[in-house]
């Protein structure tokens, strides 16, 4: 099995909706009806967010079985760094018949390679439970600093 990343380009999109498509329907058994609306509007999404969401795709034997995505946040210039940008990995996916192979850990290293190229001054993820340990394999760790809030619904 030969395992690659790659940075993913606009002509990737309709694979990586595909997957996108599956992770539901696999987790919570969603059964919209909207699937060609829904293609067609994220591969608009991908180009629309190509500059701030840079989009990784892993392939083995050279058909896409994982995507990843890199969004980039500019930070307040400080007096010593003007240039302060952050990344953080969202909507990693590997189809199920190809999870636990290393095709993660691939994808990973391959959209990390990009953030240190970046300069980025760290790298955060929100992550599943059972991801959590995979994350801390490749060097993620949990800060008592971090905090998040979420708005009460009305």
């Amino acid at each position: 099995m030969g395992v690659t990343a790659r940075k993913a380009t606009p002509a990737d999109a309709p694979v990586m909706a595909e997957l996108r498509w599956r992770w539901p329907t696999e987790e919570h058994g969603y059964t919209g009806t909207d699937h060609a609306a829904y293609v067609e509007s994220f591969a608009a999404w991908v180009v629309d967010h190509m500059a701030t969401h840079i989009p990784f795709v892993a392939e083995v034997d050279g058909a896409v079985v994982g995507m990843a995505w890199l969004m980039l946040a500019d930070r307040v210039p400080g007096p010593t760094r003007r240039h302060r940008r952050t990344g953080d990995v969202q909507a990693v996916y590997v189809a199920p018949e190809q999870r636990d192979s290393g095709v993660g850990a691939v994808l990973l290293e391959a959209l990390l390679a990009e953030a240190r190229e970046l300069g980025l001054e760290h790298v955060t993820v929100h992550s599943s439970e059972r991801a959590v340990p995979f994350y801390e394999r490749r060097g993620f760790t949990h800060d008592r600093q971090w905090l998040w809030w979420q708005p009460t619904s009305p």
